[in-house]
């Protein structure tokens, strides 16, 4: 199945697409459960979506579509899983002890926005950019998990741009913190929660193998598969579980796939990279299988300064 939310007069509506991702129709469950309430209902709720779908008759065009955010995650995990995204950013080979465990970040749950919507740009930001990723959806509760384990708690899969404002990143990435107002502003999820095992057939070596592209203003920028990952969705919801619980709705961002954004593009072809994102610029992935999100960039609100801190230790010197 491939489950969307819609945005209609009556407020958001959960909707399963009946034929194509392009020409198809997504036919309407009724008024009341979100996204949410679907996932957290298990593979019986999933199912049972499904059959109240195929009997209604409230349905509306692909084309006519009006797509709202996809869910509401209780959390926002993103990875960075890619070697070359990561060798290309460092310029070296990433080191042997990148290799031990998947590293993520949090994320804003609270910043989704819909897979065609407006992004404000964010205020004092003037390196804004795009990432291309892969995320996977949980589907069930599970707390140290193996990989096998935790292969059956994935629901599905989705399209992820996670934006980032490089400049300020580099301003956090100086402190042991990790990254907070670069990544805060938005995250692109949609426009279909694809369930796993519509891509069942998709996997080779254990990962998941799908073909991505970005296109900037309509040009080409980027791409990747996803069978490149150093460990599959699976091993990331496992360690995500690790001494602590994932929860349906979970989103895991696979990271960054080669030259799948532009702060990559500007180390590799410093001559030939795009500028950093400006109000006007579209941003387009596309992922087999899992369809198309596109996003334009719009004026943000007017920045509010905050004081600087209050110093209470003097420097020498």
């Amino acid at each position: 199945m491939r489950l969307t939310t819609l945005l209609l007069a009556d407020g958001p509506r959960v909707g399963v697409l009946d034929g194509s991702m392009t020409d198809g129709v997504v036919r309407l469950l009724e008024p009341g459960p979100t996204m949410l309430d679907v996932v957290r209902g298990g593979k019986d709720a999933l199912a049972d979506a499904g059959r109240r779908a195929t009997r209604s008759a409230d349905a509306v065009e692909v084309g006519q579509a009006s797509f709202g955010p996809l869910l509401d995650p209780p959390s926002f995990r993103d990875f960075l899983t890619y070697e070359a995204h990561l060798a290309e950013l460092t310029g070296a080979p990433p080191p042997e002890e990148w290799y031990d465990q998947p590293l993520f970040y949090f994320g804003n749950p609270a910043s989704v926005v819909a897979p065609y919507g407006d992004v404000p740009m964010p205020p004092y930001v003037t390196q804004y950019d795009y990432e291309l990723e892969v995320g996977a959806v949980v589907g069930r509760a599970g707390s140290d998990l193996t990989p096998e384990q935790a292969a059956e708690h994935i629901v599905g899969y989705t399209i992820v741009n996670d934006w980032s404002a490089r400049d300020l990143q580099v301003h956090e990435f100086k402190f042991p913190m990790g990254p907070s107002k670069s990544k805060d502003a938005a995250v692109t999820l949609g426009p279909w929660l694809v369930t796993a095992d519509e891509v069942a057939d998709r996997v080779e070596a254990g990962r998941l193998a799908l073909r991505t592209e970005v296109r900037l203003n309509g040009e080409r920028v980027g791409g990747d598969v996803t069978s490149n990952m150093a460990w599959s969705f699976a091993e990331l919801v496992a360690h995500a579980s690790r001494g602590t619980v994932v929860r349906p709705g979970d989103v895991l961002g696979s990271g960054t796939c080669g030259t799948g954004c532009l702060a990559e593009l500007k180390r590799s072809r410093p001559d030939t990279a795009p500028d950093w994102l400006r109000v006007g610029d579209v941003v387009r992935i596309e992922v087999e299988e899992l369809g198309v999100i596109q996003n334009r960039l719009v004026p943000g609100a007017d920045p509010l300064p905050v004081p600087r801190g209050r110093r209470r230790i003097q420097r020498e010197g």
